[in-house]
This record gives C-alpha cells, sequence and structure tokens, in this order.
C-alpha cells in the first residue's frame, strides 16, 4: 500500500511538472505576436499593402506601411478573438466529454496551426489567419485541461492555477526565440516545424500523465489515472464524478434531502449535505457579471497593447529598426517573468489555508440540554429547533482573501494604462513590466476566483462563458485601431486616455467582493447575538 501512495504521489508530480512546460513552452506562444510581426515584416508578408510616398515634386521619400501593419492587426485581433469567444464550447467540451477528447482536439488544432505557418509566404500571407487563429485555440485548450491539476494538491490549489496562467503568459516568449534564431540564420519555416513535431509529446503527456475524465475536488482517496490506472478505481472515480455534476450524495439520496445553498464554493465542498447550484443561476448572479466587466476591461486594455505595439514603437523610436528591434526584445523577456509574477496572486488568495476560520459561538449543546430538561418537566414532546454554528464557512474565508487579490490585479491595470498612455519611449520598459505583471495576476485571479465563487461541476462552462463575452468586447480593439491609424493620425494618446478612464470601472468588482464579506460577517455576528439572547432566555425559563 505504501508503495502504490508513493507511486500515486510521483505521478501526480510528474503531472505538475510536465503541465507546467507545456503551458510554458507552447499554449500562449501567440500573445507573443509582436516578436513574430517583426519576422514577418522581414519576410515581406503582406508587403504588397505597402505604397511609395512621393513629395510635391514627385521624388520617393518612402513607404507607407500602414495598411500592412493594420492587415498584421487584424491577424492578432481574430485570433485573440477565437482564442476567448471559443471557450464557451470548448468549456462545455471539456464538461461534458472529459480531458481525453478536448486535449486531442486541441493538439490537432495547434499541430495544424504550426504546420500552415511552416508552410505559409509571403505569396500566401492570407495562411497567417487560419494559422495563429488554429494555433491561439489550440493552446487555451491545453491550458484548460492543464488548470485542473491543481485538484491534486488542495492546499495549493490557486497558487497551481495563477502559476498555470503565469506559465501560459510566460510562453510568448517562445516567438522571441524564434525572431533571435531567425536574426542567427534560422529559418522561420524550421522553427515552426519543430514546434509541430513537438505535438508528439503532448499525445504521450495525455495518455500517460492524465485522466481520461477530470480529477475531482476534493480528491478521492489513492485516486490515479493514465493507462495503467486499475478498471475498478476508474469507475469509483467516475461514480464520484456523476455524484458532483448532480449535486448530490449517496445520503442525499436515501434520505431524499434537498437543500440548495445560494452560493457553494465549489462543486463538491458542499457534497456532504447540499446540492449544487444550478448553471443558470450562477450566470445570473452578480458574482458573476461584475466578474465578467472586471475581466473584459483589462483584456481589452491589454489587447489594444499588444496588438499595437509594433508601430507604437516604430513612432516613438521614428522608424529606426534597431531601437525598435531592442524594444521589441525588451517586451518578449519581460514576458519570461509571467510565470515568476502569477504565482504571487496564487499565495495571496491561499494565504488563509491551514489557518483557522472565523469562529462563531455555537451554543447548540447548551441549549439542547435547556429545552430538553424544560419539556421533561412539562410532560409534552415537539420538535426542537436547534441553532446552528453560525462560525465562518470556507467559501467565505475563500471570498475574503480574492479581495486583496482583485484589487491589487485592478490597480496593476491603472498603472499600466497610465504608463502606456505616457507617449516617452524610455518609459515604456517599465509599461513592459507593469503589462506582464497585471497579465499574470489577471489570467491566473479569474480561473482561481471561478474554482472558488462556483461549483466546480460548472467550471469548464463558466469558464468559457466569461472569456467568451470578454472577447466580443475586445473585439473593439480593431475599430479603436482603425481610428488611430485614421482620424487621429496615428497617435493613440485619446484613445488610452479614454481606456485609462474606463479602467476605473474595474474596481467595482473588488468593492463588491469586500462589501458583500462585510454583510456575511455581519450577519454571522447578528445570529451569535440572537443565539446568546436565545440562551440566556431559555436558562430563565428553566
Amino acid at each position: 500500500m505504501q508503495g502504490n501512495e508513493d507511486g500515486t504521489r510521483l505521478r501526480y508530480r510528474l503531472t505538475l511538472a510536465s503541465g507546467m512546460l507545456e503551458c510554458l513552452c507552447f499554449a500562449g506562444v501567440v500573445f507573443g505576436y509582436a516578436s513574430l510581426v517583426f519576422v514577418l515584416k522581414e519576410e515581406d508578408y503582406f508587403s504588397k499593402l505597402c505604397v511609395s510616398v512621393q513629395d510635391i515634386n514627385g521624388t520617393l521619400t518612402g513607404k507607407d506601411c500602414s495598411h500592412q501593419d493594420e492587415q498584421f492587426s487584424l491577424v492578432f485581433t481574430i485570433a485573440s478573438f477565437l482564442n476567448n469567444f471559443l471557450n464557451i464550447v470548448n468549456g462545455y467540451l471539456f464538461d461534458r466529454c472529459g480531458t481525453m477528447v478536448t486535449r486531442l482536439l486541441g493538439i490537432s488544432l495547434y499541430t495544424t496551426g504550426t504546420l500552415l505557418v511552416a508552410f505559409s509566404s509571403a505569396t500566401f500571407s492570407e495562411l497567417l489567419f487560419p494559422a495563429l487563429s488554429c494555433i491561439a485555440v489550440g493552446g487555451i485548450l491545453l491550458l484548460l485541461t492543464n488548470m485542473q491539476v491543481g485538484n491534486l494538491f488542495a492546499a495549493h490549489r490557486s497558487t497551481i492555477i495563477t502559476l498555470y496562467n503565469g506559465a501560459f503568459d510566460s510562453s510568448s516568449a517562445v516567438f522571441l526565440i524564434i525572431k533571435v534564431l531567425y536574426e542567427q540564420g534560422v529559418s522561420l519555416h524550421s522553427s515552426f516545424f519543430v514546434l509541430s513535431f513537438c505535438s508528439i509529446i503532448h499525445l504521450l503527456r495525455t495518455f500517460l500523465l492524465m485522466p481520461r475524465a477530470h480529477i475531482p475536488y476534493p480528491l478521492p482517496q489513492y485516486y490515479t489515472y493514465g493507462l495503467n490506472c486499475g478498471k475498478a478505481n476508474t469507475y469509483n472515480v467516475e461514480q464520484f464524478e456523476r455524484m458532483r455534476d448532480g449535486g448530490m450524495t449517496v445520503s442525499q439520496e436515501s434520505n431524499g434531502r434537498d437543500n440548495t445553498p445560494p452560493a457553494p464554493e465549489d462543486g463538491t465542498a458542499a457534497q456532504d449535505s447540499e446540492k449544487v447550484a444550478s448553471f443558470r443561476s450562477c450566470v445570473l448572479s452578480w458574482f458573476f457579471l461584475w466578474h465578467v466587466l472586471w475581466l473584459s476591461i483589462m483584456q481589452l486594455r491589454h489587447y489594444l497593447f499588444i496588438g499595437t505595439l509594433n508601430p507604437m514603437l516604430n513612432r516613438l523610436a521614428n522608424d529606426d529598426p534597431n531601437l525598435v528591434s531592442q524594444y521589441t526584445n525588451a517586451f518578449a523577456m519581460t514576458q519570461l517573468c509571467g510565470v515568476l509574477c502569477a504565482p504571487w496572486n496564487g499565495l495571496i488568495m491561499d494565504r488563509h489555508k491551514g489557518k483557522p476560520l472565523a469562529p462563531g459561538k455555537s451554543v447548540t449543546s447548551v441549549i439542547t440540554a435547556c429545552v430538553c430538561v424544560y419539556v421533561q418537566q412539562n410532560n409534552f414532546t415537539h420538535s426542537l429547533n436547534i441553532f446552528p454554528c453560525v462560525g465562518e464557512t470556507e467559501q467565505e474565508a475563500d471570498l475574503r482573501s480574492s479581495c486583496l487579490s482583485l484589487f491589487l490585479t485592478s490597480l496593476q491595470c491603472l498603472l499600466f494604462s497610465v504608463c502606456a498612455s505616457v507617449p516617452v519611449l524610455p518609459l515604456q520598459y517599465l509599461t513592459f513590466v507593469l503589462q506582464v505583471l497585471n497579465r499574470s495576476f489577471l489570467y491566473g485571479g479569474n480561473a482561481a476566483f471561478i474554482s472558488i465563487a462556483f461549483p466546480a461541476c460548472h467550471f469548464g462552462k463558466l469558464f468559457g462563458v466569461v472569456m467568451s463575452v470578454s472577447a466580443v468586447i475586445s473585439l473593439l480593439q480593431y475599430p479603436c485601431f482603425a481610428l488611430v491609424r485614421g482620424a487621429l493620425g496615428g497617435d493613440p494618446f485619446f484613445v488610452d486616455i479614454a481606456l485609462t478612464i474606463l479602467t476605473l470601472l474595474v474596481f467595482i468588482h473588488p468593492i463588491y467582493i469586500f462589501t458583500h464579506c462585510r454583510k456575511l460577517a455581519r450577519h454571522r455576528e447578528d445570529n451569535t447575538q440572537n443565539v446568546s439572547y436565545s440562551s440566556r432566555l431559555s436558562e430563565a425559563k428553566l
């Protein structure tokens, strides 16, 4: 038995480490698009959209490539939109069909995208549209299936979720490596052929180190997965997940209880005696609506910044290619730090784990004794109203811890937006740091909050809805870019100011969560006072 436990723990650690490498090296490479654009321009992609500029004497003074920049921006806009919008389908597929089917689809899309780039050329520049979209959607599917690995380590669940999201962000540096290799003589096509070949690693991990269905939470004893897991154990896990999805335990089914909590921590936290909240009630809750607004605004700010980074650097550097390359490399290097920044957010959200919950005044035993004596003395019987314990629940503690994380993320985005609005080239180094820090907190905090505030059996669907709605809003980046290139003459200052003002709305979410937790605390105190009064009244009657 001890050997089996050691083997299971080793499998858990291998799953964690390999998932980390998968997210770090592959899942989010599309967000290093600024580095890839530099290479694509050198390869003359969309170069036919550049037009010669002549002065009044008819002398050629240069080229106007604004339409080329607009086309590159459109490629990223579509890819980033599908990366998020299709999550509503991805989430349903993950909840319905399980891990293996979802990963096989993601690997197929990812491999197709890398092969399309490998076979593309300046003549077939339009292949970039399906290629980048396939890479984006395939990468987010890999991330979605990896985030459940946090369930294997309950005490560090939020930390692992944020760590994986940070690795997802840092994987954008892969395109920087491709850019550096390109400058050293390695062709763009060879680099993408290597990425395509690496899909074999993803397939091996799918069959050896990932479950066929889902990793449940909380974790059953001796839970295992992979090709060599026993049939009986697989059956028990599937039965456990069916009970979780139905929101009812075996004891509930036999006793006929049907208690619906207002907002359970997750799909299994209330398994002992409560029914899971419905998907519809989760979507219509204020928690969910404010969270969608919180994510959508900040994501729009980040997408517009990434999509317009290359033309912005060209404008601030007066079209000096060496200076633009230097700042592009600096931006890509800072993306590597995402995997270092993201766990801080997880530690903030997990800081209460292992500590006792806020106590409530439990007087059940006292009142029970007093009432029983009173009943015996008066020779009559009736049902007794026993007062419940009024201490803090795990969900309240998790929500209370998430307030600080949500607020810090909102503050980071405001500072990042302010720095990005200032047209000073050296200041963009600070902008890059704030951008990667905020992005790491944003996506890790998004997934962790959904896992805290809503049932685990709805995680995939809710994650998909949040990302899909935010994707629709992120489409505003393209008209913003067109406005900058057209009416504003290439100067994004007024658009940046407008987005900075809009960013102030994201503070509503942490304030709402904070006030909700305060109301729960006051309600708990009121219940404690009422129970104390009832106790004294019972003693007086006795």
